[in-house]
């Protein structure tokens, strides 16, 4: 399941961490967030050290759909609903000037990596578009209603914002990663103060930034009590229409749509990480692929995962007030191309003493203390029925389970996770994760144990996919 992006582009490999050493400011993670902040600073003539616990740009960044875009959803009429319209206008201005960076660094460094200019498209009830135009032209965003939209789209009209791109994000990337200091297959253990430990040695930084999409230090900042994860899948699909624009369409039923080349990368089946036990997304999509293009060929499919914020804005600036010489960049709610940008741009500021006008909207700190205490509190008791499940039985017995799918069994008198090869081998794992102790749940779509409280994910036979958990859930031996 590997995106179109990682199949036709290999970036060069970079060696591991040789050992401890000092830097002014250590970035954790080399996905399109890491290496934006990391060259933002270098630009700014900071000694900037980049860790990456896998390959430049292996994790979120290889299976986006690769849009820049100031339309992020019905977002701006909650955003003044909810915030009010001077952090409304700080989150408007900070995306298009994200926008802007990206067409000066393209344009000016002649990066070469398929950057088109093109429309984004917002398909919704008229209603909501209504208030959502509305509210994009009080903001200062090029925004208008339009009813011309290709033919299969199950929508009578839009709102189309104009001056916006779609673009490769890894030759992008690998573009923007030369000349700094990125050290692979490195990844961060603990950070204690302003030290850093990796299995290769440690790193001393005046700064820390986490850029590691989830943070995976719970405390300060509490990041787990307020952030859930999302998966989303893709197509990417020949002999289908090429769209000049980008569409979406949120909702449960929702779907995004973009031209790539030869290919048409059609996109939804979000749900929580960890609630997918039905399965059936891919499947889904390809329904709907053969409804809308008959005669089109499936040439790759994959998915993608995204942090979630209860306001639908990142936290990007000082990680808590008692660390204030941590920074974080996560949160971006499906739309981290662009608002990897702005992070660059804002935690650039921040690091080197100037103040940013997006900086409130963006604070990491907004929530006050007896917001956060609730959102702990509603999380908690979420997490407190997940935990229950780890103590009651399991339903189905491995004899039970198909050849290529896995589930939750009594093995040995043991609850725990196995998956079935086709051979008829039993690979258990251990159920529980290791971040905070949800039970796992299998991923049929994905053959993968994911967890619904947090968001982390590990292969069929328990290796680590994707953090907040650092350790992994292999268990001893096979059966038969």
């Amino acid at each position: 399941m590997e995106s179109i992006w990682s199949k036709r582009c290999t970036l060069p490999e970079r060696p591991a961490l040789p050992g401890n050493l000092e830097t002014e400011i250590a970035v954790i993670g080399a996905g399109m967030a890491g290496v934006l902040i990391a060259s933002a600073l270098q630009e700014a003539g900071r000694r900037v050290v980049v860790l990456e616990a896998g390959r430049t740009g292996s994790g979120q960044t290889c299976g986006t759909t690769a849009k820049l875009t100031t339309q992020h959803g019905l977002i701006y009429h909650k955003l003044i609903d909810r915030l009010g319209a001077e952090k409304a206008e700080q989150y408007a201005l900070a995306n298009q000037a994200a926008l802007k960076e990206y067409h000066r660094l393209i344009t000016g460094r002649g990066i070469d990596c398929d950057y088109t200019p093109c429309g984004a498209c917002l398909c919704a009830p008229e209603e909501e578009l209504e208030q959502e135009l509305q509210a994009a032209r009080r903001l200062g965003l090029a925004a208008d209603f339009t009813r011309d939209l290709p033919a299969f789209l199950p929508a009578s009209a839009a709102v189309r914002f104009s001056g916006q791109a779609r673009f490769h994000p890894l030759k992008f990337l690998g573009a923007m990663a030369e000349g700094l200091t990125i050290y692979e297959n490195t990844p961060v253990r603990r950070v204690e103060g302003n030290l850093l430990d990796t299995p290769q040695g440690t790193v001393k930084a005046g700064a820390v930034v986490f850029a590691c999409h989830y943070p995976f230090v719970n405390f300060p900042g509490m990041y787990f009590a307020r952030m859930h994860q999302e998966r989303a899948y893709l197509l990417a699909l020949e002999h289908a229409p090429a769209l000049e624009d980008v569409y979406f369409c949120p909702g449960p039923e929702g779907y995004t749509l973009r031209s790539a080349g030869r290919w048409l990368l059609l996109g939804g089946g979000s749900h929580r990480t960890g609630e997918n036990s039905a399965g059936g997304r891919y499947e889904g999509l390809r329904q709907r692929a053969k409804e809308w293009f008959p005669g089109c060929r499936e040439a790759a499919h994959w998915s993608a995962q995204d942090c979630m914020t209860p306001d639908e804005v990142p936290f990007i600036g000082p990680f808590a007030p008692s660390r204030p010489d941590w920074y974080v960049a996560t949160g971006f709610c499906k739309w981290g191309m662009t608002t990897s940008m702005a992070a660059a741009m804002l935690l650039r500021d921040q690091i080197c003493g100037i103040e940013n006008p997006w900086a409130p909207v963006f604070d990491p700190g907004r929530f006050e203390a007896g917001e956060i205490s609730e959102m702990a509190s509603q999380g908690g008791q979420a997490v407190k029925g997940l935990v229950r499940r780890l103590f009651q039985l399991p339903d189905g017995a491995a004899a039970e389970i198909h050849p290529g799918q896995g589930g939750i069994v009594l093995l040995d008198g043991e609850k725990v996770g196995v998956y079935k090869d086709e051979e008829g081998v039993l690979y258990p794992v251990d159920i529980r994760c290791p971040h905070l102790g949800c039970q796992l749940e299998w991923n049929p779509d994905e053959g993968s144990w994911d967890c619904p409280c947090h968001g982390s994910r590990f292969d069929r036979f328990g290796h680590l996919i994707s953090g907040p958990a650092q350790e992994e859930i292999c268990h001893d031996g096979t059966e038969e």
